[in-house]
């Protein structure tokens, strides 16, 4: 199985840190406790991960060429594909084994913009990555293949395909600055007390802010596509998406979260099943492809939230949390077009704000590991660069020329380094 101590967990909300939410241990340590325990446990665990990163989820479908109704229907479909794996995973394995769709390859496809083929390329492009999650899975070559990815080349491409999505706050704050500045006010605030809610506060004060906007212009919401619909796009292949959306997609999403994810259940004493994870996981990622769906994976603050102590004191019954999770997120995928119907109805620049919040402490881990390196620093930057720049060559976007720029960098100034 891969190792995961190099990478550091990505993170899909404010912050890393499993720390407790809202539901004490049991005095003295008692593993006598109810199911009230662990069922608020995972409700809650589920509500942390939807609402701190739909929005980014959201943004990378429609960069990618989505309409409004194929974006919504990406969204349900990540929702019951991973809300169905962590199921299947947390029942049959008695783990809090938590699932998650990839934040960090979101982001990449909302740097990544229109691709060569559009849509249906995009879509045969998720479906590939899924192909390859479930090779790593039975092929164990693959696996270590990247989880010997540099970690300073890994994070300085993730930092540099968050950039942009990190800017867009400050660019929003011109163009609507009445919804915009009190979602930052929120955010803010909530750092300094609450910080795991400040991306879901940010999120419910843009909501409101949206909502009084509409009413105040008269805007029309068209209740009718408020209803939660699957829209089915056949795959198209072509090279260019192949290398450059399937590959980095693939890359991000295991250096960003599986591996990650691997590391901090372990930190909690569960060692997870990796080829029936990978195999869920690829199979949910092909099969949720022509919904929509880009990717899903094990989750990382997630899975800290449902396997640690706080979420129950009896290991053995944590499992629960996951599962209910997983119930919580098939319910939270039917408002998946409301939110979208909305959204596409609010002042501009109010998705890209809560998705920009809900990323900056991704952003900041990422340029940290980027950069501790002092040896292969240069590397990392130049990687940083490229990836943040969205420029592609031959149809393939800048995330697959930064992880080859960064490589050979590394690599020629190493042997300079060994040399002298």
């Amino acid at each position: 199985m891969p190792t995961a101590s190099s990478v550091s967990p990505e993170p899909t909300s404010s912050s890393v840190s499993p720390e407790p939410i809202g539901w004490p241990e049991a005095e003295g340590g008692s593993t006598e406790t109810g199911l009230a325990h662990p069922l608020g446990a995972g409700v809650v665990t589920a509500l942390v991960g939807f609402t701190s990163s739909f929005a980014v989820v959201l943004g990378g479908l429609t960069a990618v060429g989505a309409t409004s109704a194929q974006a919504a229907s990406g969204l349900l479909a990540i929702c019951v594909t991973q809300a169905v794996g962590m199921m299947l995973l947390s029942y049959r394995y008695r783990m809090p084994i938590t699932l998650a769709w990839s934040t960090p390859g979101a982001a990449l496809l909302a740097s990544t913009g229109a691709v060569a083929g559009g849509w249906a390329a995009a879509v045969g492009a998720f479906a590939l990555a899924g192909v390859l999650i479930v090779i790593t899975g039975l092929w164990q070559r693959l696996g270590r293949l990247v989880a010997a990815i540099p970690v300073e080349i890994a994070q300085a491409m993730l930092a540099g395909v968050l950039l942009p999505l990190c800017l867009a706050p400050v660019k929003a704050v011109q163009t609507s600055p009445a919804v915009v500045v009190p979602v930052i006010v929120v955010w803010l605030v909530l750092q300094r007390v609450a910080k795991r809610w400040a991306v879901i506060a940010a999120f419910a004060t843009a909501a409101v802010g949206a909502g009084i906007s509409i009413t105040v212009q008269h805007k029309h919401l068209d209740l009718a596509a408020m209803a939660p619909s699957i829209e089915l796009t056949l795959p198209h292949w072509n090279w260019q998406a192949m290398i450059g959306v399937a590959i980095p997609l693939y890359i991000v999403t295991m250096a960003s979260q599986n591996l990650p994810g691997i590391a901090v259940m372990s930190s909690f004493g569960y060692k997870v099943p990796w080829r029936a994870a990978m195999s869920v996981t690829g199979i949910g990622t092909i099969l949720g492809a022509p919904a929509g769906g880009h990717a899903i994976n094990l989750a990382a603050i997630s899975a800290a939230l449902s396997a640690a102590p706080a979420a129950h004191p009896d290991p053995k019954r944590r499992w629960i949390v996951a599962f209910t999770a997983g119930v919580t997120y098939l319910i939270l995928a039917l408002g998946s077009a409301a939110l979208v119907t909305l959204i596409a109805t609010a002042p501009k620049g109010t998705l890209e704000t809560v998705a920009g919040l809900a990323l900056l402490a991704t952003l900041a881990a990422a340029l940290a590991g980027a950069l501790k390196s002092e040896q292969h620093r240069e590397a990392g930057v130049v990687t940083f660069l490229i990836a943040a720049s969205g420029v592609g060559f031959l149809g393939i976007g800048a995330a697959f020329w930064a992880l080859i720029a960064g490589l050979v960098v590394r690599q020629v100034l190493t042997r300079r380094t060994a040399r002298s």
